[in-house]
Parts: C-alpha cells; sequence; structure tokens
C-alpha cells in the first residue's frame, strides 16, 4: 500500500511520509487541491495517518499509527500527535506540545510544551445535540507547560493556566489556576505545584527544569 498525497499538498524538506498515510485529503463539499495543506521539514508521517486539507503544520512533527486531523488544525513545531488520537476541526497547537495516543480534540487552543497524556478528552458542547452549536462555548485552552494526565475529561469553555498539574481520570468543570495542582470529579485543587516533591530524588523540585526551557 503506498502513501496517498492530494494536489495542494506542501511537504518540507526531509519530511517522510510512510505508506498507508493519507495527506490533504479535501473536506467535504471541497475539491482536491483547493485548501492548502502544509507540513514542515523534518517530520514524520506515520502510516495510518489522515491529514485534511486546510492544514498548517510546523517542523519536525511526528504522527502516530492512524492519527486522524482534520481540516482548519494548525500545530507548531516540534509537535506529535500519537497513535489514534483525533483532532477535530479548529484546534490551535503551540510548539513543542505533545498530544498523547487515543486524545480527542476539537475547538481547543494548547500553549506551549503542553502534555496530554493518553486518552485525554476534551469537550466542546454543553447540551449536545445543538442546533446552534457553532454558537455556543466551544473547546477549551490550557496556557503554556501545562500537563493533563491519562483519560481525563475537560469540559467546554474551560481554562488550565499555566505550569497546571490535572491528575489522571479527572473531570474538569471549572478553570484550573496556574501553578496548581487539580484532581478527582469534579477535580478540585489539591496543593501548588511548588509543594511536588520528585519521588526519585533527581531534582530538587518536580520541573524545575522548566526554567531553562525559556532561557
Amino acid at each position: 500500500m503506498s502513501e496517498e498525497i492530494f494536489p495542494g499538498v506542501q511537504l518540507g524538506e526531509g519530511t517522510v511520509v510512510e505508506p498507508g498515510a493519507r495527506i490533504g485529503v479535501p473536506p467535504r463539499g471541497r475539491e482536491p487541491g483547493e485548501l492548502p495543506t502544509v507540513i514542515g521539514p523534518n517530520s514524520r508521517i506515520r502510516s495510518g495517518t489522515v491529514i485534511y486539507a486546510g492544514t498548517v503544520i510546523g517542523e519536525r512533527f511526528n504522527s502516530g499509527h492512524g492519527a486522524m486531523i482534520r481540516e482548519n488544525n494548525v500545530i507548531g513545531d516540534g509537535c506529535s500527535v500519537g497513535t489514534n488520537a483525533v483532532l477535530e476541526p479548529g484546534n490551535r497547537i503551540g510548539d513543542g506540545s505533545r498530544v498523547h495516543s487515543h486524545c480527542f480534540l476539537e475547538n481547543v487552543t494548547l500553549g506551549r510544551r503542553v502534555f496530554l497524556g493518553p486518552g485525554v478528552v476534551f469537550t466542546d458542547d454543553p447540551h449536545p445535540p445543538c442546533p446552534r452549536y457553532d454558537e455556543c462555548v466551544g473547546g477549551a485552552t490550557v496556557d503554556d507547560d501545562a500537563s493533563i494526565g491519562g483519560n481525563a475529561t475537560i469540559l467546554p469553555g474551560v481554562r488550565i493556566g499555566a505550569r497546571a498539574l490535572v491528575g489522571a481520570g479527572s473531570v474538569v468543570t471549572r478553570d484550573v489556576p496556574s501553578d496548581t495542582v487539580v484532581a478527582g470529579s469534579p477535580a478540585r485543587e489539591k496543593r501548588k505545584i511548588d509543594e511536588l516533591v520528585c519521588a526519585p530524588g533527581h531534582f530538587a523540585k518536580p520541573y524545575e527544569w522548566r526554567a531553562a526551557l525559556d532561557s
């Protein structure tokens, strides 16, 4: 099985598209090549990945097997979208962010270096289904350096602050302040990030290495 690359696709130098991937698939109502699709240099699109036309992806991107990226997604440099993850239309993903396997995002904004564990689900409709869906609350916003543990669910319109940590399996129903640890269903504040301890003792404090990222 060979890869399928539609008209209007721009692949950066050094980018590898594996057999079985489909790049530039036209959305419903669009013709092949009508919407440009851009993937930056030195990226790797693994087998089974489907990327729709109208998506712009930066350099050094990696997809897992079977990832689905719909139209109108903008993904920064050095990002990854894992195996069987689904990005519906309207996401904006900052540089260095990682979307792990089996995640689901729609109309979500991720800052830089955001980490989503496996199976994180973002919702963007407070009472589905609704004929006025496009006028409703919309997706969540996750600020720089926040981390969300596996199988967490993030409700529509929530903002998760910079450097926050959401525990695995949490249901986030309200905004999370920066530098805060939340967990549970519904998620509630447990402590501040600077109160965490590095159990193996590799660092004086967890996440102290972040300071070097912006230096």
